[in-house]
């Protein structure tokens, strides 16, 4: 594989001094926690910001001592493969404070209520995207792959590309992957500057996104906002240069939470925070104390709920980003919010709900998430929601918990075991924590199941080695071009005396005949559409235990293999397209769902078809 630059507005470390001197520490976050899991299957440089501590960010503000950047280079560099990028505090503060965290990410978040715009920061966000590009340049050799990641940075990929252009650099591929939801094209066009920040997007090689409902939103911005041709898979820009774009829902590495169920000090929590509830229900709520995450409708909905049913354990809440005045205004709404809520429902020997405003080490939380009856996020926007992935991986398989999953989560177009909420309905949160109490052993077995089987299948070094992948491949698909099909044969009938089983191998074997490589021209693609809806699999309530049979998957990889042969499956019935994904995602076919939104060519990655997003 080619060199990896990782480019992200944070690197994985915080620094802070003590007694005269700098100490390194590994930082939590998203995006740590998935290149964590890819780190285990191939190596990269990090290149971002050098995060300061609380303290250190009171009285250095942003900026690090200059006279201190050579030393801290260094060790970054030996000790954590990473490279800083020094910002001054007057370009760091106004464009991450104010553009990227005031502007960007309310508007992203379907909230420009909440937005502000300001010329001067948008200017600071331009010059520290150009910073980004100097020290990506410094670093860059021919053929390396740079991946850029998240809102910090969207005008980067055409800054870098252009300083790249002017040093000669040859083949250097630029992808870029934007973390939180993209908003409709009737809201991104508020943002006055949005045209230029397109414009810094599709300037990379391939641009991915987490779900399906991302990608179309930002092709129709590219139509809209810049006028350009889209298809569901780029972006054509008129200087000749085409954007991929693809769908790579990003996931965890599970194996910490598994392998905690195991550990004696996880065991030992376990055990202490079973004895301190007794038979009370636990529900639990994981947050960052962040406006986004819906922690008032959490806690209005489970007011609702105390009504009907008075037993509740747990919100764990880690605040960050305390310098933005909106979210100290949380803050203090949220423990008016638990204190209402203890002071009306709780009494001297009972306190319904318990808030942890702090950090929870990963031993608690582990433990927290193990003896969980319920996992409640209410986020009301959110790119994918990772505690719902964590809560998954944690939870024990002889008696699991329930997730309940707010609709406008990234994780609840994949998540089919879920219970899935609209966190503004708090009547109906109130009714389906309910639900979720009262769940039979064997539907909670199997909804587990489900989630437990995406979870472990589309880890996070999936995600990255799966963008990683593609973005190698993109200068080749280039020059080859791409495929289309010239015919399209549909099987010929036939009958076939037996079992269903017997009659699916029948067929198979008629399409095998007919699609013989003496048949078909070494220049002509023959295309087969196979509807799934109660043929390949009887069709059964969605939390259902069955699943295709290993001979039918063995079936469909057969056909997926014949040469000159593309083989779909289109989904029927009205299942998820991520059932589709779970069951035949390894045959190597392509898939289909029924509405024709989502699809995936065979031995390819998801995609989207070009819709418009209103």
């Amino acid at each position: 594989m080619d060199r990896l630059l990782v480019v992200s507005n944070r690197l994985p470390v915080t620094l802070s001094r003590e007694n005269g001197a700098w100490t390194y520490k590994r930082s939590s976050g998203g995006l740590v926690a998935g290149l964590a899991g890819m780190k285990k299957m191939t190596s990269f440089i990090w290149i971002g910001w050098p995060g300061l501590s609380h303290i250190d960010l009171i009285f250095l503000g942003f900026e690090i001592p200059e006279e201190d950047r050579d030393q801290i280079g260094e060790t970054l560099l030996s000790e954590y493969s990473a490279i800083p990028v020094f910002l001054p505090d007057e370009i760091s503060n106004p464009f991450y404070n104010t553009f990227a965290n005031s502007i960007l990410w309310p508007l992203f978040h379907y909230l420009p209520v909440d937005m502000s715009f300001d010329e001067s920061a948008w200017e600071a966000y331009v010059k520290a995207n150009s910073l980004f590009a100097d020290v990506i340049l410094k670093e860059c050799r021919d053929n390396d792959l740079v991946w850029i990641h998240d809102y910090q940075l969207m005008t980067l990929p055409r800054l870098l590309r252009m300083k790249l252009d002017l040093s000669g650099f040859k083949n250097v591929k630029i992808g870029f992957f934007h973390h939180i939801p993209f908003p409709s094209s009737e809201v991104f066009r508020v943002l006055p500057v949005g045209a230029c920040i397109l414009k810094g997007i599709i300037a990379a090689d391939l641009i991915g996104f987490h779900t399906y409902e991302y990608g179309r939103h930002f092709l129709s911005s590219c139509n809209r906002l810049l006028s350009l041709a889209t298809s569901p898979t780029m972006v054509r820009v008129s200087d000749g240069h085409i954007a991929r774009v693809g769908i790579y829902p990003i996931g965890i590495d599970p194996d910490p939470f598994i392998d905690a169920l195991d550990l004696p000090p996880i065991k030992s929590i376990m055990k202490k925070l079973k004895l301190k509830y007794g038979d009370q229900k636990i529900i639990l709520g994981v947050d960052r104390l962040d406006y986004i995450k819906g922690i008032p409708h959490k806690l209005l909905g489970f007011e609702i709920f105390l009504r009907n049913y008075p037993q509740f354990r747990g919100k764990v809440a880690v605040p960050t980003r305390e310098d933005v005045e909106e979210y100290r205004n949380l803050i203090a709404y949220t423990n008016a919010l638990v204190g209402h809520i203890n002071g009306k429902y709780g009494s001297i020997d009972y306190m319904p709900l318990q808030f942890i405003n702090n950090s929870v080490p990963f031993q608690e939380l582990a433990a927290l998430y193990a003896i969980a009856d319920v996992c409640l996020v209410t986020s009301i926007r959110d790119g994918m929601n990772l505690v719902s992935y964590e809560f998954v991986a944690a939870q024990p398989h002889s008696n699991p918990g329930v997730l309940i999953l707010s609709e406008f989560a990234g994780a609840a177009q994949s998540f089919n075991g879920a219970l899935i909420i609209n966190p503004w309905d708090t009547i109906g949160l109130a009714k389906t924590i309910v639900t979720a109490l009262e769940m039979p052993l064997e539907a909670r077995e199997t909804a587990h199941q489900s989630l437990f089987r995406w979870v472990t299948k589309y880890t996070s070094a999936y995600w990255g080695m799966g963008f990683i992948s593609e973005l190698s491949r993109c200068t080749q698909i280039e020059a080859s071009g791409a495929s289309s099909a010239s015919s399209i044969t549909i099987a010929p009938s036939f009958r076939a005396m037996g079992t269903q089983k017997d009659m699916q191998i029948a067929f198979v074997d008629s399409i095998k005949k007919q699609m013989s490589p003496q048949k078909i021209p070494k220049n002509q693609l023959e295309l087969l559409l196979v509807d799934k809806g109660g043929k390949l699999l009887e069709h059964r309530p969605i939390l259902a235990k069955e699943t295709p049979r290993p001979h039918m998957i063995h079936l469909i990889s057969s056909l997926a293999s014949l040469p000159n042969f593309s083989t779909f499956i289109m989904s029927g019935g009205g299942r998820p397209f991520s059932f589709l994904l779970d069951w035949f995602g390894s045959t190597g076919a392509g898939l289909v769902d029924s509405e024709g939104e989502f699809y995936q060519h065979p031995h390819a990655s998801p995609s989207i078809s070009n819709h418009d997003d209103n």
